[in-house]
């Protein structure tokens, strides 16, 4: 995950970069810059590689300004270069970025035809651009942030300073989070609160479609229809920056809200996004053509992160797969066929009963990949191929943002898996690709609905049992949000394909039965769409994802709905996970529950 950090400071602000810059080292990097002003000028300096060799450049090429922004990359748009690495520049500003600008193809392409002419492979180099082709007309940085923030798309946070400008920092945010710092004539900016430990107790975070100017005295705050607002300062202990909720309640309301950002890096990792196509992080010790079966096998929420990948697997790659939960195919015995491929997916890495499996199918002759997030993990280690997802430490017991990393995962290895058994398409992956680069902005849109998700929890917590439905890919994640509720708020709940509806659980059916039906736009809508006219002729309390208008257009009277925005099928399931999610958590919210400490779980079930 990128780090960005500011400093409008009274002494030289690339120490101070270069310091807060450290402590975003955890979240992963392959180059690193800063950019200063000094009497006015800008002047940056940037580096392949690790912190030690811009710090090696800087001891040759100090940079003395008081004003300056600083970034650490990992390469989304473009290889990790020197000349790729933030901060990216024009001769009017410098501008760090966290995220990724879905449309800046056509945003690059307008400006190539007015003239620009770009250095760099980035996405970033278009807002450098934008905002400097703005500044033609208004000389003002600030209303030409102001007017270029909404010509961007997708997840990111942004951070600028501007030529002859030594007193004005700009921040933005879009999906991807940003805390603002005060000192004593002195202000920041940085991705998360560890940056700044040194430097203040006194924050802000910015909330989503904010943007702010900073002074040395001052912090003006504007909400994404560029409204002035105001937002809350609060104090922060020294040691919570270790372990920061933000302006968040619970770690968990914090880790749904960085799932734009944690998202899309992980996409980065894998995905080209130039080429639009996948472009593994790894050498395969094994080719895909060669595979004739793949055992996914895990544990819990991981174990329906596979079993949602085992439908791209099979439709893309056409690849037979067959899921275990890990408990039990440790110990059935399963017939593995010596060099194909089995696959275990776990958050902590260490999950005692994937760990098992892993030891059988190794023993079996198979190939061993896992997906997992700490690469230094026991499974990681066992592993001959290992596909890092690139959440971050996850404090919540109960798995937001890992789960969506893992599916990101495991969408792009499928992909990977198409094209070498040749199923897929060059022009298929561009699609599927393109798909892919859209959920994180999906995925912020998403959490927009919370308001609406808060009131629907306040009635749903007053239930005894609860229903959910899904066909394709929303089957697992039916499964998967009844399993969140049952966690967190204690509620009893069933998942269910919505096919199988009437062989059986239709008896359940009464007045007092919430039913949460998952309906996006896929080729088994309509036939969702009459499992939930079953719902209704039986006076279920329906209430339906999806996207607007879905229970007015089938004829329905839902009880409420969560609107979620138009989108493609193919990964629907990543973004859906979001009302998903934060459902269970309201609802347990509601009843006054330990959201990030549920009765009777761990974090990491290291015992069988």
């Amino acid at each position: 995950m990128c780090g960005i950090v500011g400093v409008l400071g009274q002494g030289a602000a690339a120490p101070m970069l270069v310091d807060a810059l450290r402590r975003l080292e955890y979240r992963g990097y392959d180059s690193a810059g800063i950019a200063t002003l000094e009497n006015g000028n800008l002047a940056r300096i940037r580096a392949e590689g690790k912190l030690r060799n811009l710090a090696a450049k800087l001891l040759e090429e100090p940079l003395r300004g008081t004003i300056g922004i600083g970034h650490t990359r990992w390469a989304t748009h473009g290889r990790p270069t020197e000349n790729n690495a933030h901060p990216h520049a024009t001769d009017k500003l410098a501008v760090v970025h966290n995220g990724i600008i879905e449309n800046f193809r056509e945003l690059r392409e307008e400006l190539i035809a007015d003239g620009c002419v770009f250095v760099s492979e980035t996405d970033t180099e278009v807002v450098a651009h934008l905002v400097t082709r703005q500044m033609r007309t208004m000389t003002d940085p600030v209303e030409a942030v102001g007017a270029v923030l909404p010509r961007l798309h997708g997840a990111f946070a942004l951070g600028f300073i501007f030529e002859g400008q030594d007193n004005l920092l700009i921040g933005a945010r879009r999906g991807a989070p940003l805390a603002i710092g005060y000192g004593e004539g002195e202000m920041y900016l940085g991705s998360d609160a560890l940056a700044l430990a040194p430097f203040t107790d006194t924050l802000t975070y910015l909330e989503e479609g904010d943007w702010v100017v900073l002074t040395r005295n001052s912090a003006e705050f504007y909400n994404e229809a560029n409204q002035q607002v105001t937002r809350k300062k609060q104090k922060t202990q020294a040691g919570a920056f270790l372990v920061d909720k933000g302006n968040h309640r619970h770690f968990m309301a914090k880790e749904i809200h960085e799932q734009p950002e944690v998202i899309g890096h992980t996409l980065a990792h894998y995905l080209d996004m130039v080429a639009l196509k996948v472009s593994l992080p790894f050498e395969l010790p094994f080719d895909f053509k060669n595979i004739n079966r793949l055992s996914i096998s895990a544990c819990g929420t991981a174990y329906l992160a596979g079993l949602t990948a085992k439908y791209w697997f099979e439709r893309y790659a056409r690849l037979p797969v067959e899921i275990d939960v890990a408990s039990e195919f440790r110990y059935r015995e399963a017939p593995l066929g010596k060099g194909d491929l089995s696959l275990f997916i776990s958050q902590s890495g260490e999950t005692a009963d994937t760990l098992a499996s892993l030891r059988y199918a190794k023993s079996c002759g198979q190939h061993i990949m896992s997906v997992v997030n700490v690469p230094t993990s026991t499974i990681a280690r066992e592993s001959s191929v290992v596909a890092a997802t690139l959440a971050g430490p996850e404090i919540g017991v109960a798995s937001t943002k890992a789960f969506t990393c893992q599916l990101a995962v495991l969408a792009c290895i499928a992909i990977a898996a198409g094209r070498a058994r040749e199923t897929l398409s060059e022009t298929e992956e561009r699609r599927l690709v393109e798909e892919l680069i859209l959920i994180p902005g999906l995925v912020a849109e998403a959490t927009k609905s919370e308001s609406v998700i808060s009131e629907i929890a306040h009635v749903l917590a007053k239930s005894r049992d609860v229903l959910y439905l899904g066909r394709g890919t929303s089957y697992p994640l039916a499964l998967e949000g009844a399993l969140k509720l049952k966690e967190l708020s204690y509620i009893h709940a069933e998942g269910y394909a919505a096919g199988e509806l009437k062989h059986g659980p239709i008896a359940l059916i009464d007045e007092d039965m919430p039913v949460i039906v998952l309906t996006p736009k896929d080729s088994t809508f309509e036939k969702t769409v009459s499992n939930m006219q079953e719902v209704a002729a039986r006076g279920g309390r329906i209430i339906v994802i999806g996207e607007a208008g879905t229970a007015f257009d089938a004829g329905l009277k839902a009880e409420a709905s969560i609107d979620m925005a138009s989108m493609a099928s193919d990964f629907s399931a990543i973004v859906y996970a979001v009302p998903v999610q934060l459902l269970a958590y309201h609802v347990a919210f509601a009843m006054g529950k330990d959201v990030d400490q549920p009765r009777n779980l761990a974090k990491s079930v290291t015992v069988e």
